[in-house]
Order: structure tokens, then C-alpha cells, then sequence
């Protein structure tokens, strides 16, 4: 996998982050990914990779969320 310069500063602002500012990025991207999927629905989204790359983000808060939670 090749990180990206944008990837390793999205992760970087994320770790930086608190666990409640996490958690409220987690619900704002489950609900962009919710409007997307609607937009894809009824043929209004023109740039379907959008989905892609929002449920890439929130695996990656999630992963973040589990290492502050463990400690690493």
C-alpha cells in the first residue's frame, strides 16, 4: 500500500485528536456516507468514488479510535 502525503497528514491530524472529537468525525463521515449513498441512489452523485474514499476515512478513525483505546 502507498501512502499518500494527504494520507499521512489525515492520520497524523487524527491522532492528534481526542477520543470524543474521534467519535464525532466518525458520526459526520457515517452520515456523509449515508447522503452519498442516497445521491448514488437516485442517479444525482456524479463522482461515485466519493464513496470509496469516505469508507476508507472511516476505517481509518476507526483504526485510531482502537489504538487510543489500547494504548498504542
Amino acid at each position: 500500500m502507498v501512502m499518500t502525503v494527504k494520507t499521512k497528514n489525515f492520520l497524523e491530524e487524527l491522532r492528534a485528536k481526542s477520543a470524543e472529537e474521534l467519535n464525532q468525525d466518525l458520526v459526520d463521515a457515517k452520515k456523509e456516507l449515508f447522503n452519498l449513498r442516497f445521491q448514488n441512489a437516485t442517479n444525482q452523485l456524479s463522482n461515485t468514488s466519493e464513496i470509496k474514499k469516505v469508507r476508507k476515512n472511516i476505517a481509518r478513525i476507526q483504526t485510531v479510535i482502537t489504538q487510543k483505546q489500547k494504548g498504542l
